[in-house]
């Protein structure tokens, strides 16, 4: 069976109020070491992306391309978008027929077939990349590097392809103009808006193929419960309580309970409990944040506490984690600077290359 989604938009997609349970991804950490540039091509030629990512975004700008992942390959035109789950590797082509050239591995170091590298011969500019600056193929890819919990609360159920067709959202020409840019700051003008365009993508998604949905996102169609995911995944420090919780929805406890229980198929201190521990193993990643900051800023009076919840959850300790996270982060940099200018991209803490869930996320 194909595990690919195809997505085609029978109408102009508006982007709406970045305020909602998908935006409250963005408002905490954010995936760290992304990598993004501009690619352009000109026929024959063969990418094969090896560098198991997580996740990859391939925007087509310009021209046509073919695209080869787990579910079998896929014609791209202008407009089109592809999000691509790792580690499993991927091809982008000019036909179907073109046979693999460039290999980009782990940390993006890319090798002719011979193994000789090919990073800085095939640079166009900053963060340009490709085999011709006169190229009738222009694409925008972005990958983000590191596994997340937070990351993984919102791509459970995504398959290992998922095809967008006529993506229309103005970040994409914006995203465009500003990619070559070198201006002082603009790491983090990136960083942003390729965070948008994910998040844009996911709510096309989510909205037109529910099943491929997480069940918190599905459950926001219950007024009461979508409400109680809107406030814990916005402020998860707040000592919520069933209690405060049913009152700030304005519905008693047992109807919280209930109508929660039955849209998000977990209680509200499960689901409070899971993302709290899923921000905290992200924050795990920044060395700068001891123990008891990241308990303060996910809701738990101390270390001690965190540390014993987080244990249960995912059989590790706290300083464990943050070790493993580390060093699977140092070795995804390595290399990662070598196509067209340094990396870039959104911010999530990243976990460790073992993504270990808790139960409450679903």
């Amino acid at each position: 069976m194909r595990d690919v989604l195809w997505l085609k938009r029978a109408q102009t997609y508006a982007i709406v109020s970045i305020v909602d349970a998908l935006a409250g991804l963005l408002d905490g950490p954010r995936a760290r070491g992304a990598f993004l540039l501009k690619a352009v091509f000109a026929p024959p030629w063969s990418l094969r992306i090896e560098d198991e990512a997580p996740l990859s975004i391939v925007v087509v700008v310009s021209g046509e391309t073919v695209f080869t992942g787990v579910g079998g390959p896929v014609e791209l035109t202008a407009g089109d978008v592809v999000l691509a789950r790792g580690p499993a590797p991927y091809t982008l082509a000019d036909s179907r027929e073109t046979a693999s050239d460039i290999r980009i591995l782990p940390g993006q170091s890319c090798v002719d077939p011979l193994g000789h590298l090919v990073d800085q011969s095939m640079a166009l500019g900053v963060r340009t990349w490709g085999n011709s600056r006169s190229g009738t193929t222009t694409m925008l890819i972005g990958t983000y590097q590191h596994a997340t919990e937070v990351g993984a609360h919102a791509l459970l159920r995504l398959p290992s392809d998922t095809v967008l067709q006529d993506f229309d959202s103005p970040l994409i020409a914006l995203l465009t103009a500003e990619i070559s840019d070198d201006s002082p700051g603009q790491g983090a003008v990136l960083d942003r808006l390729l965070d948008l365009v994910l998040v844009t993508a996911l709510r096309q998604v989510f909205s037109t193929a529910k099943e491929h949905a997480p069940t918190w996102y599905a459950a926001r169609e219950d007024p009461v419960a979508g409400r109680a995911i809107e406030l814990i995944h916005h402020h998860p420090a707040h000592p919520w309580s069933v209690a405060s919780l049913a009152d700030a929805c304005g519905v008693s406890r047992a109807t919280l309970a209930r109508r929660f229980t039955r849209a998000a198929a977990q209680t509200p201190m499960a689901f409070l409990a899971g993302w709290r521990l899923a921000i905290a193993a992200d924050l795990l990643s920044d060395p700068q944040l001891t123990l008891g900051a990241v308990a303060a800023r996910v809701g738990y009076a101390d270390a001690f506490a965190l540390s014993a919840a987080f244990k249960r959850a995912y059989a590790i300790a706290p300083g464990e984690y943050r070790r493993r996270s580390m060093t699977s982060a140092d070795a995804s940099s390595v290399g990662a600077s070598s196509v067209g200018a340094s990396p870039v991209g959104p911010s999530s803490a990243g976990a460790s290359a073992q993504t270990l869930r808790p139960p409450g996320l679903r």
